[in-house]
């Protein structure tokens, strides 16, 4: 199995494997970088070419397995805030999730960028967005629900990575546990999109005017949404990603 490594335009090192297995050209992205798989008599330019078209969608893969670093201060959804506290060196490092602060303990021979301690800190603040989702947005959807004479049956939050939200056709709604690091305008939108598929399982006309309905800003702010990948990302401000409109 030949590997060969290139630089591409716009995406940067890519591994190249050319395989007698292999009957056309594959690509696959993860924490270890972008890797391309063709067949032998393919040559590496047409498989270079073909990784460019796609440098837009890789980078957003990239950006999946990219580890946001966890430091002192910054905000974890609407409510928490990362502390590192010092313990002694025989204790045992453990998380704690109060209702304002999370808290990594660390050893004297810990630092707080080491790969240990960050998957402590992210399972933390796992469980700190999932605790303020489950607090914030059952009662915020039926809010929604009641003003805009809608109904279903029931909601769970998840840590759900590949979207927002999402209704069956029974009415049940399962919502991220990463809405809470939107900004309110868009936590709302989400949630009326998700109210909204009880009476449209689709995106036809009727569905967006149903959202337009209940939010006359719905298009402008999908676009906004539909660019945001659902995943841990730590700020110093209450709010990871800022709507231009005040809300």
């Amino acid at each position: 199995m030949a590997v060969k490594v290139i630089s591409v335009t716009g995406v940067g090192p890519v591994s190249f494997v050319k395989s007698a297995r292999s009957r056309n050209i594959r690509l696959s992205v993860n924490a270890n970088g972008v890797r391309v798989s063709l067949p032998r008599w393919t040559p590496y330019a047409v498989a270079v070419a073909f990784t460019g078209r796609h440098a837009q969608w890789i980078e957003s893969e990239l950006a999946k397995h990219t580890r946001s670093l966890l430091r002192e201060g910054d905000k974890i959804g609407k409510l928490h805030t990362v502390h590192f506290e010092s313990i002694p060196e025989r204790s045992v490092p453990r998380t704690r999730v109060t209702p304002t602060k999370l808290i990594v303990m660390l050893k004297p021979s810990e630092n707080s960028s080491d790969l240990s301690v960050q998957k402590r800190a992210e399972a933390a603040a796992l469980r700190a967005l999932k605790k303020e989702a489950s607090v914030v947005l059952p009662p915020r959807i039926r809010t929604l629900a009641d003003k805009h004479g809608l109904s279903y049956a029931l909601v769970n939050v998840k840590n759900l990575k590949r979207r927002w939200g999402s209704c069956d056709s029974h009415g049940n709604i399962t919502l991220s546990l990463f809405l809470m690091q939107l900004s309110w305008q868009q936590i709302d939108y989400v949630l009326c999109h998700e109210l909204a598929h009880t009476k449209h399982m689709n995106h036809s006309a009727a569905f967006w005017t149903e959202m337009k309905r209940m939010m006359p800003d719905a298009r402008m702010i999908a676009k906004r949404v539909r660019h945001i990948q659902p995943a841990l990302t730590p700020t110093k401000t209450a709010t990871a990603f800022d709507d231009d409109m005040t809300y």
